[in-house]
């Protein structure tokens, strides 16, 4: 079922950004652009979302990003860098 008409975004897809760790219909827009247009398939994002565990949030409750601990070692190193080109 078709849960975003604007951008054609499935139910399926977002059950699969959750499954990967979205928690909000911010995260889930972040990563489809669902919500984003018209905004009327929030609602519907956000049923689809419920309002069980999430990975990240708990995560972040213990004291950790989510970046640290769902993002690649090679991503990391490559942001370490960026950071440090930038503060130089």
């Amino acid at each position: 079922m078709y849960v975003c008409s604007c951008f054609g975004i499935t139910d399926k897809q977002v059950a699969e950004h959750a499954a990967a760790g979205a928690c909000t219909p911010r995260q889930i827009a972040s990563a489809t652009k669902a919500g984003t247009d018209c905004g009327s398939c929030v609602r519907t994002i956000q049923g689809l979302l419920g309002r069980g565990a999430c990975p990240r949030r708990e995560l972040l409750e213990k004291g950790r990003t989510a970046a640290t601990v769902l993002a690649p070692a090679a991503e990391l190193d490559k942001a370490a860098e960026l950071s440090e080109v930038v503060a130089a």
